[in-house]
């Protein structure tokens, strides 16, 4: 009679399933509240089974209904949770969705995964969290690990965006964080705040940022080329100003040029700590080894010393002071740093003869209107007069313009203005720049080394200048803000034109000729320009040591006036002097 029991459970199990609304929990929501009501479903079918052998008076031993009910809690479990692992297996295989990572293995993070895991647009693929505790742990189905893992995580999955979801950060641990991540080659989004949700911003418009790439208003240029690896493979590479904005790429970029060894020269012991930081783990395994050494580039004996010491035979020179108006009001340090240090680090690479020497320097200097930008014209005349008397070194300069990210640059700046609610300052509505990308300018540099024969200038084929106005328009608009309407008041980010700064053209130049000629690459030219005497040099040279020493900014700057070609007041400034 026992056969009975199977009848009566089957009549009553459609009842209790859509009582408990099995039938509506989805697939990807098995969480505690679905489980309980599996857990429930599985309870009263145990008591169901056991009130009809009782009234049934039917055989069989007590335990029979107990085991149904957690033979069938399993297998509802188990069906359930193969079912999705085998769709989520189906749809990553099949996807082009884009690869991302979540940066915080908190509440937040694993909310913003699981809903990603219901998105057409995104995947999760890792977690990376700062908490040494939960690395290598899984979390919410996705292993967590190390920031420093960073780099070579977004190589080896594809991953194109990094998402900040730490929202209990407070606003500068958070604009530090996203500043670090920015360096990356990918785009970072931030997670908004518990409170901009509460106000009623929506997520994907909070989330949105600008990359680099979308302001340049042009495509970018691709540097790729195999003359980079063979320049640099099985050379020891100093790059001077390692920590900055520029060297710090340039260090990362040569761990894919297999050079013998990287030394990292930087005077600012917390800027060598970040980037050593950085590049350990990716120098490993790669095996090259990374060398860190502090010092100034105006520390003679400290440059030969490491020089020497370490066997370089490339010296990429990124050191430099380059914010126009810090420069601008310390223009002494500018000149001894900029000039005196360019050419004491030039000098020691012509002493021991290395391989190559590339000068990494601005648009500014060309006819420049500011300290920073004569002194950095200073330095390639510098070089190019080295250069006649070092046959057995490549001495080469690179020219661009602004660099998209690099510190000081209207990127970071405009992105603090815009996550503070405006307004966004421009100097002037018709001041124009060329811009390019990090990672280009980097590039440029590798590119110019492999491609130098002696005393070169490089350029880069950068478009037409962008207008800042524009620069910052296009930025507030990319970041999911409105313009605010001046006359109506409609908007959300203004613009406020505070007025040029003291050396600050309306626009930039990258030739002092018109006198080109090309390279392999068709986007990078030469710059044929004709030099100092070794005489006016060596006089240009003494007297500015001599400025320098005694520290007199007038004397200096009465040198500039005189001595470099094509410096001028900027018309603001002359038309009120």
């Amino acid at each position: 009679m026992s056969f009975l029991l199977l009848p009566v459970v089957a009549i009553v199990s459609p009842p209790i399933i859509v009582f408990l609304g099995l039938h509506r929990i989805k697939l990807h929501a098995i969480e505690s509240d679905a489980t309980m009501r599996i857990a429930m479903a599985a309870a009263l079918l145990s008591l169901t089974a056991i009130a009809a052998s009782y009234l049934l008076n039917l055989a069989g031993p007590r335990s029979v209904p107990l085991i149904f009910g957690a033979v069938f809690f399993l297998l509802a479990m188990s069906a359930r949770v193969f079912g999705l692992y085998a769709l989520r297996y189906l749809s990553e295989r099949h996807s082009t969705c884009l690869p991302v990572i979540i940066y915080g293995a908190g509440a937040a993070g694993i909310q913003l995964a699981a809903a990603l895991r219901q998105s057409v647009e995104a995947r999760p693929v890792l977690f990376v969290d700062d908490n040494p505790n939960l690395h290598k742990v899984v979390v919410a189905g996705l292993e967590v690990r190390a920031p420093g893992e960073l780099r070579h995580l977004i190589n080896k999955y594809g991953v194109a965006r990094v998402l900040l979801a730490i929202p209990s950060l407070s606003d500068k641990k958070r604009n530090d964080l996203f500043a670090r991540l920015t360096k990356l080659p990918v785009e970072v989004q931030v997670l908004p705040s518990f409170i901009d949700l509460m106000s009623g911003r929506s997520l994907e418009t909070s989330l949105r940022t600008v990359s680099p790439d979308e302001l340049l208003g042009r495509d970018m240029v691709e540097l790729d080329t195999p003359e980079i690896a063979k320049a640099y493979a099985g050379r020891v590479v100093m790059v001077t100003g390692a920590g900055g904005s520029i060297g710090s790429e340039l260090c990362r970029q040569l761990i894919n040029c297999n050079p013998a060894a990287i030394v990292l020269f930087e005077q600012s012991e917390y800027a060598l700590y970040a980037i050593n930081g950085e590049l350990s783990e990716m120098a490993a395994q790669a095996r090259i080894p990374v060398i860190t050494r502090l010092g100034s580039v105006t520390n003679r004996a400290r440059v030969v010393r490491v020089v020497t010491g370490d066997n370089v035979d490339i010296i990429l020179h990124a050191a430099a002071y380059k914010h126009v108006p810090l420069v601008e009001d310390n223009e002494v340090e500018g000149a001894s740093n900029n000039v005196i240090g360019t050419k004491i680090v030039a000098d020691v690479a012509d002493e021991v003869g290395i391989e190559r020497f590339i000068l990494v320097s601005t648009d500014k200097a060309v006819r420049p209107t500011n300290i920073m930008g004569a002194t950095k014209r200073m330095a390639e005349l510098v070089v190019q007069d080295i250069q006649t008397r070092a046959p057995q070194t490549r001495y080469a300069m690179v020219r661009f313009g602004n660099v998209l990210g690099s510190s000081g640059s209207v990127l970071p700046l405009f992105q603090k203005q815009i996550a503070a609610g405006g307004p966004v300052t421009v100097t002037h509505p018709d001041v124009t720049r060329f811009f390019m990308t990090i990672p280009e300018a980097a590039r440029l540099v590798l590119l110019a080394g492999a491609y130098a024969t002696g005393g070169d200038v490089f350029v880069l084929d950068m478009g037409k200048p962008q207008k800042i106005v524009d620069i910052a328009k296009r930025m507030i608009e990319l970041s999911g803000r409105e313009l605010k309407d001046p006359d109506t008041g409609k908007g959300d980010i203004a613009i406020e034109i505070t007025g040029l700064r003291p050396g600050e053209k309306l626009y930039e130049e990258l030739l002092i000729t018109d006198d080109l000629s090309t390279t392999p690459h068709p986007k990078i030219l030469r710059a044929e320009e004709i030099p100092l005497s070794e005489i006016q040099v060596a006089s240009l040279l003494r007297a500015t040591e001599a400025a320098i020493a005694n520290g007199d900014a007038a004397a200096l700057r009465a040198i500039v006036r005189d001595r470099v070609e094509g410096y001028h007041l900027p018309t603001h400034e002359s038309a009120s002097a």
